[in-house]
C-alpha cells in the first residue's frame, strides 16, 4: 500500500512540474508589451546586397523596435518587398516593342507600406517557337 501511494504522489509531483515548465515557455512566447497601438515600420533592409535576412525599424512615440526580416531575391524592386500583387497571365508578344506584358492588383500591403493599387510589369517574349505538339501522328495532319 505504501508503495502505491509513494508512486501516486511521485506521479502528481511529475505532473505538477511539467504544468509549471508548459507556462513558463509560453510567457516566453509572448513579446514584451506595449501600451503604444500606432507602430510605423520601415522598409525591410537587408544586411548585405540587396536581397536576403535584414531587419526593419519601427517606431511609436518615443519607442523604437527592430524586427528580423527577409526580402526574397526574386522581388520585383520596382513594388517594393512589401507589396503583393495578384498577376492576370502573361498578353501576348507584341512585334513592335517586342515585349509582352501583364498587370496585377494589390493584394496586401505589408507593415502599413505605400503601394500602388495596380501595376503593370513587362519581359521580352520568347526567341524559341515551341515546337508542334508530339501528340499527332503524321496520318492525322494529312
Amino acid at each position: 500500500m505504501q508503495v502505491r501511494s509513494l508512486l501516486l504522489l511521485l506521479a502528481l509531483v511529475l505532473l505538477t512540474a511539467a504544468a509549471e515548465a508548459g507556462k513558463n515557455k509560453k510567457d516566453k512566447g509572448k513579446k514584451s508589451s506595449s501600451e503604444c497601438e500606432d507602430w510605423r515600420w520601415g522598409p525591410c533592409t537587408p544586411n548585405s546586397k540587396d536581397c536576403g535576412l535584414g531587419y526593419r525599424e519601427g517606431t511609436c512615440k518615443d519607442e523604437t523596435k527592430k524586427l528580423k526580416c527577409k526580402i526574397p531575391c526574386n522581388w520585383k524592386k520596382k513594388f517594393g518587398a512589401d507589396c503583393k500583387y495578384k498577376f492576370e497571365s502573361w498578353g501576348g508578344c507584341s512585334v513592335q516593342t517586342g515585349v509582352k506584358t501583364r498587370s496585377g492588383v494589390l493584394k496586401k500591403a505589408l507593415y502599413n507600406a505605400q503601394c500602388e493599387e495596380i501595376v503593370h510589369v513587362t519581359k521580352p517574349c520568347s526567341s524559341k517557337i515551341k515546337p508542334k505538339s508530339k501528340g499527332q501522328s503524321a496520318a492525322l495532319l494529312a
